[in-house]
């Protein structure tokens, strides 16, 4: 009769982690202390402009232009990209030109300068350049608002950052991927549409989200224009009322809100698109078996080959 040894199982034990909590939790417990009950905070100032109308104005103001800006970036950067990837050294110097130009200017310089394009050009013409032939003219005055100039100043700078994120990510696709879609004979657009930007989706959504939620707290920088966004819309309050700590606390709390639904919105892009590659890598190899069940039964058995003896 053998004996039967039992194994007892003893957890590993992380004296340093548990530490690490302790202090963790110290620290936050004196922090919320100190934010909680400083009287110099003023919560109930706080809680008086949080709701307010004009605040909420601004609010909706910082998420048009992002709205706007996301959508014209997106736009402009994936034809920037695909400038940047072309065979033709023209488009793809004058799209790494403009790359390199935007890149390097401040957002609020950009915005002071298109604020005072009226001043540099009258009218804006449209016809043969070094001739006097011209189609139209507008006045630049008329054409260059304080809403256009933010539209435009925040999405000629974030397309430049929007077409580097697109094109790493048609970079991160495998280079076979190209030949294989070439080889079907699909036309150009259809190729780059259908079998390469899905692929290179998983690569550009994270950083493309993290430019997205960059850009609702850039348009802070719009104040330079007097537009009444979000951080304007404060300023101009607490210039009136004095009260600098809780109506900057207002804008803190409203940007955390913005950028806590739009890591939201990420999260459930990100899991959606894997639960739907899982789902077509699962059919591939379901199809692939079945393929080789069939290709095994049937394919007939060779009959013996006699040679005949002279």
């Amino acid at each position: 009769m053998s004996n039967v040894e039992t194994i007892k199982v003893v957890p590993a034990r992380y004296p340093l982690r548990a530490v690490g909590a302790v202090v963790a939790l110290f620290v936050l417990a004196v922090v919320i202390q100190s934010v909680a009950f400083n009287p110099r905070w003023e919560w109930s100032v706080f809680a008086r402009w949080f709701f307010d109308p004009v605040i909420l104005e601004g609010v909706g103001q910082t998420l048009l232009l992002t709205l706007i800006g996301t959508a014209l970036s997106v736009v402009f950067g994936g034809m920037l990209a695909l400038a940047r990837l072309s065979s033709s050294w023209l488009l793809s110097s004058l799209a790494w030109g403009y790359i390199w130009l935007f890149r390097s200017l401040p957002l609020i310089v950009v915005l002071i300068i298109l604020y005072n394009f009226s001043y540099l050009y009258d009218t804006l013409s449209l016809g043969v350049p070094f001739t006097g032939i011209t189609w139209g003219s507008f006045e630049t005055i008329n054409v260059l608002g304080q809403f256009s100039t933010a539209v435009v100043g925040l999405t000629l700078v974030q397309s430049a950052y929007t077409a580097e994120i697109i094109r790493g990510g048609f970079l991160g696709v495998d280079h076979g991927q190209y030949e294989a879609a070439a080889a079907l004979g699909l036309p150009a657009w259809r190729r780059t549409g259908r079998i390469i930007l899905p692929q290179a989706l998983r690569t550009i959504l994270p950083s493309g989200f993290n430019e997205i939620i960059s850009l609702a707290k850039g348009t802070a920088m719009v104040y330079v224009l007097a537009m009444p966004e979000l951080f304007y819309t404060i300023q101009m309050i607490y210039n009136r009322t004095q009260e600098v700590i809780p109506l900057l606390m207002v804008g803190a709390a409203w940007y955390l809100v913005i950028t806590t639904v739009l890591s939201a919105i990420q999260y459930g892009v990100e899991r959606g698109l894997a639960r739907s590659e899982r789902r077509s890598a699962v059919n591939q190899n379901r199809t692939l078996s079945r393929t080789r069940s069939r290709s095994v039964t049937t394919t007939p058995a060779q009959e013996p080959v006699h040679a005949s003896l002279s």
